[in-house]
């Protein structure tokens, strides 16, 4: 008689790890390394894990709509994934071999599936080849398991598109709690990895949408500095601040994930070139450390919007938080006076959308005339076809300002470039200089705070997951450095999360 599927799955997994309680992962919640130690063992295949994802989509993804799409060839890329497992053909035992993927729909797959940013507008576009990270991917042994739903265009169609929606899947849902914001635009790589229908996703931020979701799905995400990924054949916004990262239940798995995604890409050569070199020879898992906290100094900005803002209630519920890092040997810095940081932020903010405007018509531009086939070769073209098809897309009710906005700009001239300077110098006389002149190793936050400071910049932030509200929202904790300090960063992120355990899965 044959033994149920998740029943085999579980028995697999029982006893490979243990947490402080000394009772077995379940497999829901196993991390990377738990499934790397299945494989290789001959415990588990990945014919069978792919199976139990496709299954949990099929059952959860009605009600939470967080995979856009599924690989309709993801089981015969499992079967070839055992197959070379079982020959041991070399790379097919390490990091992600034979471990499928989710991928945010703006992410290129030349394959079966479709890379549409959640819109009508590119549905049967055909991509020239696969996108940087999915080429790395490939090489690591990954399995393309599909693509995750996400905020229509990155959230830059409009301001009024809701957080989560987009025209072909509709509204994603937060699993802890369906009322809740799920954030965006990462949205359904963040609640998919949440709800155990994917064992590791990866999402795009440009302004907090790798770091938001994270922290409102009770989930870790790592925004990479800008160039330690490559964004060729990602749907762009700006090329000065959009970057692909990890977002997975456990420190752990964005780190096998990093690792498998950095480093040169002849596509996004400028950017991927000069960034090469932060990355540590060995990849990033060494600094998955149980001591990563000690010494570390943390910078508490508490009477800025970027941290606490003026609230009181917010502090008193992070205190807990603060005495856990300075419990593990961290050296908390009261930032008080902090007039001049808000003062550059609240400028940034505003520059940096101006900006951005612009960079999104060049961009997009750019990306629609280098694919194969597509339905519109411009953004006037999009805006033109949302219009003929407004009530697919909801023009009505959700409009396209952004895009409308974007439409107008003319290049980048002598005012823009000027807007472009000033931003690099605000990067400069704000968040760098408030972490040097402190001699901070990070900057800590609550939820996604993070993002004001080190958006415009290109900075590194990551965000764990550090609680649940009185109805059961999830809320993060995050961490912000200077570039290339993610090795400093993942090690503060893993030693908190080994230290709080906090996260658990959602109530479905």
């Amino acid at each position: 008689m044959d033994i149920p599927l998740l029943l085999f799955l579980s028995i697999t997994i029982l006893g490979l790890n243990h947490n402080a309680e000394g009772s077995p992962f379940s497999f829901r919640e196993a991390t990377v390394h738990d499934i790397r130690i299945a494989l290789d063992h001959n415990r588990l295949t990945s014919q069978e894990l792919v199976k139990f994802y496709l299954n949990e989509i099929r059952r959860l993804n009605p009600v939470l709509n967080g995979v856009i799409e599924v690989n309709p060839d993801a089981l015969y890329l499992a079967h070839k994934a055992d197959q070379d497992r079982k020959a041991r053909k070399p790379g097919s035992e390490t990091g992600l071999a034979g471990i499928p993927i989710l991928l945010k729909d703006n992410i290129a797959t030349k394959d079966k599936l479709n890379t549409t940013a959640g819109s009508y507008v590119l549905l049967g576009s055909i991509v020239p080849q696969d996108a940087g990270v999915v080429k790395k991917l490939r090489k690591a042994g990954a399995i393309i398991l599909g693509k995750a739903s996400m905020t229509e265009w990155a959230a830059y169609r409009s301001n009024n598109v809701p957080n989560g929606w987009n025209a072909r899947r509709g509204q994603s849902v937060d699993p802890y709690l369906k009322s809740a914001d799920p954030c965006g635009s990462s949205t359904g790589s963040a609640t998919s990895v949440a709800a155990n229908m994917a064992m590791v996703t990866l999402g795009t931020e440009t302004y907090g949408s790798i770091l938001c979701p994270s922290s409102s799905n009770s989930v870790v995400g790592i925004k990479p500095t800008v160039g330690l990924t490559s964004r060729a054949g990602v749907v762009p916004i700006s090329h000065r601040q959009d970057t692909v990262g990890p977002i997975c239940r456990s420190v752990s798995d964005a780190v096998y994930v990093l690792d498998a995604i950095v480093g040169f890409d002849p596509d996004d050569a400028v950017a991927t070139k000069k960034v090469s070199k932060y990355i540590p020879h060995g990849g990033y898992l060494k600094f998955l450390k149980s001591n990563g906290l000690k010494g570390k100094r943390l910078g508490v900005p508490r009477y800025s919007f970027v941290g606490f803002g003026n609230s009181s209630e917010t502090l008193k519920a992070f205190e807990p938080h603060f005495h856990i890092l300075r419990k593990r040997g961290a050296v908390l810095v009261d930032i008080v006076d902090t007039a001049r940081f808000d003062t550059v932020v609240a400028s940034m903010y505003n520059d940096q959308f101006k900006a951005m405007n612009v960079e999104f018509k060049l961009a997009l531009n750019a990306y629609l005339k280098q694919l194969i086939t597509s339905p519109v070769r411009s953004l006037a073209d999009a805006i033109v076809f949302n219009k003929k098809h407004s009530k697919l897309e909801r023009i009505e009710e959700y409009g396209q300002d952004t895009f409308e906005a974007a439409e107008k700009t003319h290049g980048i001239g002598r005012m823009e470039r000027e807007l472009l300077l000033n931003l690099t110098r605000a990067s400069k006389n704000g968040f760098e200089k408030l972490m040097k002149e402190n001699k901070l190793d990070a900057l800590v936050t609550p939820a996604a705070n993070i993002l004001y400071a080190i958006s415009a910049g290109g900075y590194p932030g990551i965000n764990v997951p550090a609680g649940y509200n009185s109805n059961g929202t999830p809320y993060g904790i995050s961490f912000g450095g200077l570039k290339g300090s993610e090795p400093k960063l993942i090690e503060i992120a893993y030693d908190y999360e080994q230290a709080t355990k906090i996260r658990k899965p959602p109530p479905l």
